[in-house]
């Protein structure tokens, strides 16, 4: 028959591996947040109305990029401003979810070569208080990205400046 100490010793052992795992898990959080937040750092987009008009401020990333969190069609994404684009550009994994639909095959011109993809239109697009409609986009299938790739068709309309790492973008 087991003695209350040997009960005791074992019931000890039973925390220090619960208190092991929970610190563990506390590191991995904490350490995770870090990476997301230096990846993106506009995960809460600044943004403002001036004069009537929608201000949106984004940092600069750790690898020089601008991404930032924001919406299309009422679901969140991350988007990856890319002034090089001529359209936006969805990954195909991503396109359902988002409520688009393929149209017309056509070829597009990436950094990694000529890329099948299919016009589409998205309906509505947000970041921070800058709210465009119907903005011409691709979807482009073999696009494996969590970021959606926002493009001159819906840039061209904004004005932007640039200082330092900080990107002022105003509608």
């Amino acid at each position: 028959m087991p003695s209350s100490s040997d009960s005791s010793k074992q019931m000890g052992r039973l925390f220090s591996w619960f208190a092991w795992i929970a610190a563990l898990f506390v590191l991995y959080w904490t350490f995770d947040n870090f990476l997301q937040n230096k990846e993106n750092p506009n995960q809460q987009v600044l943004s403002y109305q001036e004069n009537g008009n929608a201000v949106v401020v984004l940092e600069q990333n750790s690898r020089g990029h601008y991404i930032a969190n924001g919406f299309i069609n009422g679901r969140e994404v991350t988007f990856l401003l890319d002034t090089g684009a001529t359209q936006v550009a969805v990954p195909g994994r991503l396109a359902g979810q988002l409520g688009l639909t393929q149209g017309t095959r056509v070829q597009v011109r990436t950094a990694n070569g000529i890329a099948n993809a299919f016009q589409t239109e998205v309906a509505e697009l947000e970041l921070g208080e800058i709210r465009l409609n119907n903005v011409a986009a691709t979807i482009v299938p073999d696009y494996d990205s969590r970021h959606i790739l926002l493009g001159m068709s819906a840039l061209r309309s904004l004005e932007f400046t640039q200082r330092n790492e900080t990107l002022t973008i105003r509608q």
